[in-house]
């Protein structure tokens, strides 16, 4: 081998991590890969919608439970509304992650090392747009009841 050889030029196939062909089998996995991004982000959603709801029923619970009559004050009146807070909290942070997760991994089947066996034209996703739509009736009923609107 010659030491002062000058290496051939990489193309952008090489500089992949793997080569792609454009077989059913491939094509295929692709798809069982996207719908199951899609089951990922639809089962954040389920778990998100259970925190944020189950949260916000918990505030209106204890404060609905504490002005009965015969009922005795609890030690700790604005825990449920710190319960509450911290649970709808947490379906906020978790479908953000979610939405994060699954617009990362989505561009990245869309990339050029799929280009080959991906469709040329992905439609959206009416489930993304669930999601956010979600995230803003989470921070409505965050700041409902943090400013007890």
């Amino acid at each position: 081998m010659d030491p002062t050889a000058v290496p051939p030029t990489s193309s952008p196939a090489a500089e992949s991590r793997f080569l792609v062909r454009p077989t059913s089998d491939s094509h295929f996995s692709w798809l069982r890969t996207r719908l199951s991004l899609e089951r990922t982000l639809m089962s954040w959603v389920r778990t998100a919608i259970s925190l944020i709801g189950f949260g916000f029923t918990i505030v209106q619970f204890f404060e609905k439970f504490s002005q009965m009559q015969g009922v005795k004050e609890a030690v700790r009146p604005h825990m449920s509304r710190y319960l509450g807070l911290a649970l709808i909290a947490a379906g906020l942070l978790s479908l953000g992650i979610a939405i994060w997760q699954y617009v990362t991994t989505l561009s990245y089947l869309r990339g050029p090392e799929f280009a080959a066996i991906s469709p040329e034209k992905p439609g959206r996703s009416p489930l993304l747009v669930l999601a956010v739509v979600l995230v803003a009736i989470g921070l409505l009923a965050f700041f409902s009841v943090l400013l007890r609107l």
